[in-house]
């Protein structure tokens, strides 16, 4: 949550909202979906993911929300609304987007799945030798592992975990110990497939899916014999999922941690879906159960948990109906069978995923780990997921005697189990193992590497604007730069002094580092351009981003804007910056891409009288980026790839007029447009230009 403050420094009228404008990039999400130039399976997938995103929203943000109204808490927002205001405006947004997403799946998606060969069969649809099919598998499959509680004194409601299904039975009659009960819970284990495929003989399609809880809702009455079913619903409950840890109070956070994960799936509850059958008394019950009000409640037409049809289109052969195959190129200078460490000597390397494989970052990793000549590795991890080629290439370069230093974010949200098993695997092979700085998360993305050449130690670095994750950087678009400049590895020796050690931050020539540089450094970016403007010269800011919601940072820009710098802003996701406002903001444009990759570069650009100042960064414009974080910027100093990253990673977004959205005063967005102009798609061009094939 932003921390409420009784007297905004600046006016509020001139923000926008942080949480209405996450719902807003949830809309351009499902506006994929919705969008008939894109493929029938990845308009399900767009579905889903508005699904997991709204999830995450829950956990966090809305949880946030809700813990001030709680607290009856009375300060605004930097857009001066108070968590009340802000609730009620939230919950009627995100309320409008659910309805939208299951109107869409009902009229539009579904049916069109069919026409294809691809059925989610209803109960009423199933024919005899189908439900006999069905019903095996029920009793095969199922039965075992569920635990039907009938919910009485002796059994109170159980303890549900986050996100999960559950089914909810109303009962009648008595069981085989003459007990009588008029109600039941059935959670659905998380083994159990949410999707089952029948085969395609009995199908009669190509693909034929049947739901788990259509399944249960058909033969729960075998669960409870004797007794009467008059109702089964499904439902879930989504739960705050913020991780409270007291950093300064705790000795080892790693076992801190340990203990305080398995609480997440406890955490009070938020939300609660329920099928749209459910009946009244039932919704009351359960409401009543999770400490929740009507405004909490979600009615869904359709399974409550559409993340779980994210795998459908990976099981259903049509390439037709997917996003064609795409091939990352590979620059020669880090092709197969090159020695990269003689490749970036010679000149510094930028990759450009997903367009550009991620293969050469392995690469140097893993021949860094057998290099003779290489006597020191350091590396910063946030997320990297449970399976990491990486980690396995810094395990390796441990045992042949390297000294590995690994600064691990053990508070990566949702990946801190990953991160903690990683830890634990590189300190049993003798690593150093720091978990960053108490208090910061280690956001960072770097690499260096210490190899013993003629003439002495010659430091590499890899530097990068998203995680070492092989399977995120093909999904999402981010820049790496791989360099041996003396003057950039020395700034990221120090850095990493400093996340290792003790002692005063030393003066970086080239990096911009949060907590201490990067805010003042940005804003000074700001500053000069608008002195430029001031003197009668050019001045034009353009940057990309996730996030853009630091006040000081907007106030310098609308500032810059009154003074005649020509301001681009290309932000992802949420943006309270309020463009277009005469006489406060006419110079600033924002825009959003939204399109088969996830937009994640972060991109600084200042004319700075000509110079063109580029500077690419692990960080957003937010608080927690600029004062919560251990973050980097860093400079691209050679012409030709500063030339590479302000085209590729700025002009083809600002020239996009197929998947890009403009933001108006009110932060409202509509898609761009035009009919006259030749069409431009930035994610296609880049695909074309830097793939293989």
């Amino acid at each position: 949550m932003t921390h409420p403050q009784q007297k905004p420094r600046f006016p509020t009228e001139n923000y926008l909202n942080r949480e209405l404008g996450l719902l807003a990039f949830n809309r351009r999400v499902l506006a994929q979906a919705e969008d008939e130039r894109v493929p029938l399976l990845e308009r399900l997938r767009f579905l889903c993911i508005v699904s997991s995103n709204l999830d995450e929203f829950f956990e966090i943000r809305m949880a946030g929300l809700k813990e001030q109204v709680k607290a009856h808490a009375t300060g605004t927002t930097t857009d001066g609304k108070t968590a009340q205001e802000a609730y009620r405006l939230v919950s009627a947004e995100a309320h409008a987007i659910v309805t939208e997403q299951y109107q869409h799946l009902n009229d539009i998606i579904l049916p069109a799945l069919a026409a294809e060969g691809i059925r989610f069969l209803r109960r009423a649809t199933w024919n005899e030798a189908q439900r006999e099919w069905i019903r095996n598998y029920f009793i095969r499959e199922m039965v075992p592992v569920l635990t039907p509680i009938g919910l009485d004194p002796s059994h109170p409601f159980p303890k549900v975990l986050n996100k999960s299904l559950n089914f909810a039975i109303e009962l009648e009659g008595k069981d085989a110990f003459g007990r009588s009960s008029n109600a039941a819970i059935v959670q659905a284990p998380r083994v159990l497939p949410r999707v089952i495929q029948l085969p395609e003989e009995l199908a009669g399609y190509a693909y034929g899916f049947v739901f788990l809880s259509s399944i249960l809702h058909e033969f729960v009455d075998e669960l409870f014999t004797g007794m009467t079913v008059l109702g089964c619903y499904q439902f879930r409950a989504t739960r705050n999922s913020d991780l409270f840890v007291d950093e300064e109070e705790v000795t080892n956070l790693r076992t801190k941690l340990q203990g305080e994960l398995p609480q997440r799936h406890f955490g009070n509850a938020v939300r609660l879906e329920v099928a749209e059958n459910c009946s009244p008394t039932m919704t009351e019950f359960l409401l009543a159960q999770f400490g929740l009000k009507p405004a909490d409640l979600y009615r869904v037409n359709g399974p409550v948990n559409l993340v779980r049809l994210m795998q459908v289109p990976d099981w259903v052969d049509r390439p037709d109906m997917k996003f064609a195959p795409f091939v990352p190129g590979l620059p020669k200078a880090v092709g197969k069978g090159v020695n990269i460490f003689d490749s970036i000597r010679k000149n510094d390397v930028l990759l450009h995923h997903p367009y550009q494989s991620f293969a050469p970052v392995i690469e140097f990793l893993s021949q860094a780990a057998t290099d003779p000549q290489v006597v020191a590795i350091k590396m910063t991890v946030y997320r990297t997921g449970t399976d990491s080629v990486l980690m396995e290439s810094l395990i390796r370069a441990a045992q042949n005697g390297k000294e590995v230093t690994v600064v691990v974010e053990l508070m990566a949200r949702f990946d801190e189990e990953a991160n903690i098993s990683w830890a634990t695997k590189l300190e049993d092979v003798g690593a150093h193992v720091v978990y960053g700085v108490v208090g910061y998360k280690t956001h960072a993305k770097a690499l260096l590497i210490v190899r013993r050449e003629e003439g002495g130690l010659k430091r590499y670095a890899h530097l990068g604007t998203g995680n070492y994750h092989p399977r995120t950087a093909r999904l999402y678009s981010d820049f790496g730069l791989m360099t041996a400049n003396e003057e950039i590895t020395h700034d990221v020796s120090e850095v990493f002094k400093q996340l290792t050690g003790l002692g005063k931050a030393r003066t970086l020539k080239h990096l911009w580092q949060a907590p201490f540089t990067l805010q003042p450094n940005v804003v000074a970016g700001i500053q000069g351009e608008m002195d430029i403007a001031r003197a009668g010269g050019k001045g034009r800011i353009v940057a990309k981003m996730n996030s853009l919601v630091e006040p000081e940072v907007i106030n310098a820009m609308y500032e810059a804007s009154q003074a005649g710098v020509e301001i681009d802003l290309i932000v992802r996701g949420v943006c309270m910056l309020r463009p277009g406002v005469p006489g406060l903001s006419d110079n600033i444009r924002v825009r959003s891409i939204i399109g088969r990759f996830l937009e994640h570069h972060r991109i600084f650009y200042f004319l700075a009288g000509g110079q063109d100042v580029v500077y690419l960064s692990s960080a957003d414009w937010m608080e927690r980026n600029f004062f919560k974080r251990i973050e980097l910027a860093f400079p691209i100093l050679d012409p030709k790839l500063k030339k590479r990253v302000i085209t590729e990673g700025l002009k083809f977004y600002l020239a996009d007029n197929q998947q890009g959205w403009e933001m108006n005063s009110q932060g409202a967005y509509q898609r761009r447009r035009s009919s006259r102009s030749k069409p431009h798609n930035a994610q296609g061009e880049l695909m074309a230009l830097l793939g293989n094939g």
